[in-house]
């Protein structure tokens, strides 16, 4: 499956952005997606991540009640929409696939297959 995100930006903090990731390929809906980031000199870590049908989420805690993660199969698009951005949350944020498509959502970089290009999220404080 290949992966394109978009919809990064420079936004100021408490801001809003929304990240979309279009994919193509094989079947959409066979995969759990997920949002990964990386801030410069630092490790690329989990952020959020759905599984196959939209129905069981999993959130890294600094994103907890302020990111929200969702898919549309029938667009074969999965979203990130991050609210009350704060400078810590600036860094290249990519979307991921998993077969592992059950529950519980996978969330080690390890168990993600498919990567897209990163798409730059910069929040000025």
């Amino acid at each position: 499956v290949q992966l394109q995100a978009y919809g990064g930006g420079l936004v100021q903090a408490g801001g809003s952005l929304r990240l979309s990731c279009a994919a193509s390929g094989r079947p959409f809906s066979r995969y759990t997606l997920g949002w990964f980031r990386q801030a410069p000199g630092k490790e690329r870590e989990f952020v959020a991540g759905v599984n196959w049908n939209g129905g069981s989420t999993a959130y890294a805690d600094s994103v907890k009640g302020r990111f929200t993660i969702s898919r549309d199969n029938a667009k074969n698009t999965v979203y990130l929409q991050m609210n009350s951005l704060k400078p810590e949350d600036t860094a290249v944020y990519y979307c991921a696939a998993s077969a592992n498509w059950g529950t519980p959502v996978v969330v080690y970089r390890a168990q993600y297959h498919y990567w897209g290009q990163g798409t730059l999220v910069t929040v000025s404080s």
